[in-house]
């Protein structure tokens, strides 16, 4: 799959006070001029050669009926198939660790996701313009708070102790990512920082998640999101990434609607995937869980979802 998931960063108020003290009446306050945009840099050729890229490839997909922003709803999902979709995404990943790096292959995983609540940091790189930073922003918060809505966990944005950054940013503003991932708050292994800086061009985004690794609890997150994506495959990244960041890392080509699939029939979260997440962050579900616990307990839940019990 193109979009890679988850493998498991006063002195002039003090002056004002002093006059306004001396004259016995406050001082009125000048307004201050508001701050000059910081028009980005040029794109370099290897930005514009990507986005040109990137636009064909959302092109191409259109036009084969993919990327769709509908939920989905018209797929009648099984409790047992929304059984075995979930047990292959939340509890298999798409990537292992060896000692040649991060590879493509699916392995079990035992159930991980969030305790703590969920702060998203927004970094963007010099080269996204005022206007696209605040699209993204306004989209993304709206995404979190839908995903919060959902899981019943606190999820949004925050610039206070985040735990879960999104990078924004071009081509070269990506290979030279690396000392800003190495300056965060817990420490990346090289592996990660590897597959950030020499990120294959099929790859759209990605995200890695750290855990502990005897609580399997999500501490930190990395979502790294190609600049050059045009508006719907940036979108499209945003959900997924943000969403196999909370703890749904694989693809399953079986799963259907959903955007955990291989197929890119779908830009933006279903309904299923809305199901897949509540289950995961069931009370009823403990972190640490393998697929043989944890199945009977999503195959109740399933059928309490799919059949339409509260």
């Amino acid at each position: 799959m193109a979009r890679v998931g988850s493998f498991r960063f006063l002195l002039a108020g003090v002056a004002c006070l002093a006059l306004a003290g001396c004259l016995g009446a406050p001082a009125p306050e000048l307004p201050r001029p508001p701050a000059a945009p910081v028009a980005p840099p040029p794109p370099t050729p290897k930005s514009i050669a990507a986005t040109a890229y990137y636009a064909q490839v959302q092109q191409v997909l259109l036009r084969e009926g993919m990327l769709r922003t509908d939920p989905g709803s018209e797929v009648r999902v099984s409790p047992e198939r929304l059984t075995e979709n979930f047990l292959r995404i939340a509890l298999y990943q798409e990537f292992t660790r060896g000692t040649g790096g991060i590879t493509r292959a699916e392995t079990a995983s035992p159930l991980t996701r969030w305790r703590d609540p969920v702060r998203v940091a927004l970094r963007f790189g010099a080269s996204v313009p005022a206007d696209k930073q605040a699209t993204d922003r306004a989209r993304i918060a709206s995404y979190l708070d839908r995903l919060s809505r959902v899981t019943g966990h606190p999820i949004g944005l925050s610039e206070s102790e985040p735990n879960f950054w999104v990078y924004v940013v071009s081509e070269d503003e990506r290979e030279a990512l690396g000392p800003e991932l190495q300056s965060l708050r817990f420490s990346i292994e090289p592996d990660v920082i590897q597959a950030v800086t020499r990120m294959s061009p099929t790859t759209y985004c990605n995200v890695f998640a750290i855990s502990g690794a005897e609580s399997h609890v999500h501490r930190n997150a990395v979502a790294v999101i190609r600049a050059e994506n045009p508006d719907l495959l940036r979108l499209s990244c945003f959900h997924e990434e943000i969403a196999q960041g909370l703890g749904l890392p694989n693809d399953s080509p079986r799963a259907r609607p959903s955007i955990f699939n291989d197929d890119e029939e779908f830009a933006l979260l279903t309904d299923q995937d809305e199901m897949m997440l509540r289950i995961l962050y069931s009370p009823e579900l403990r972190p640490g869980m393998t697929a043989d616990e944890a199945r009977p307990i999503v195959l109740s839940l399933a059928r309490r979802m799919v059949g339409g019990e509260s």
